[in-house]
């Protein structure tokens, strides 16, 4: 059999400044099964690729594990599109934040990826349920009442009372994750006081993202969760700002940076 001519083609090749417009990177715990899930739904598009880097965790879901992983969060960054830019990063972990400190995890991730915009799904939470005018807040957790506890001090440390909070008292973020969507409708809609201004749903493990419009249909007042946050405040800092009531009212207000939707 003769050998095929290779050669160089001679067409001349046009490059665009990037393959995808926008990037926007994850950092995720090795055992998240949902965060990825929801940035597809809500996040990415023709115009916004995601790209994903998980960090060693271990469970339970403890204090003392998910400060664990604060070591991890800069080598989790720098594997994301090594010496290119992104538009927003999120580490996707609440209570990790909560305990580590948003100060603290921006800092590594910036080691990294600096001058990025960092965003922590607590702080997102707090960014929007200030966005709602909320001063009163009930709180649904997965979690343990220890590592639900800290939450609290948290939200009173940005300025939001929590009204009350209920918790499941799972211990493994792998089940947090099978937690029903259902389940999870009917629990918001116990755990939500009557006097509270807006319900916030805890943990990127949780479906809870998906059904939070059905959640304020129920409860008749707004919705936050870890992933809707997170990816509500990814999206504004990427531009992108139409309205999209479908997943909830958070996706018809203004980014952390106060362009309208």
């Amino acid at each position: 059999m003769t050998a095929p001519t290779i050669q160089r083609a001679r067409t001349p090749l046009a490059f665009d400044d990037r393959p995808v417009a926008k990037r926007v990177g994850l950092v995720v715990l090795a055992t998240d099964h949902t965060t990825e899930p929801d940035f597809r739904r809500m996040v990415a598009s023709d115009e916004i690729a995601i790209y994903t880097a998980r960090i060693a965790y271990a469970n339970p879901t403890t204090p003392e594990n998910l400060r664990r992983m604060q070591p991890r969060l800069a080598d989790g960054a720098a594997l994301i599109l090594p010496e290119e830019s992104l538009d927003a990063i999120c580490y996707s972990c609440t209570s990790a934040s909560v305990v580590i400190g948003d100060d603290v995890v921006e800092a590594a991730i910036r080691q990294a990826k600096p001058d990025v915009p960092v965003v922590t799904p607590p702080l997102a939470a707090v960014q929007a349920l200030k966005a709602f005018g909320a001063r009163r807040i009930s709180v649904l957790t997965p979690y343990t009442v220890e590592t639900s506890t800290p939450l609290t001090g948290y939200f009173a440390a940005h300025g939001i009372e929590v009204a009350n909070l209920a918790c499941f008292g799972l211990e493994d973020d792998r089940v947090m994750a099978r937690v029903t969507p259902q389940s999870i409708v009917a629990a918001a809609v116990e755990a939500t006081a009557p006097d509270a201004d807006a319900l916030f749903i805890s943990c990127t493990a949780l479906r809870a993202a998906g059904v939070a419009a059905q959640i304020e249909d129920a409860i008749g007042r707004p919705v936050v969760t870890s992933n809707l946050a997170t990816a509500w405040a990814c999206l504004r800092h990427c531009g992108m700002v139409e309205a999209r009531p479908e997943l909830g009212r958070l996706m018809t207000l203004p980014g952390p940076d106060g362009r309208a939707a």
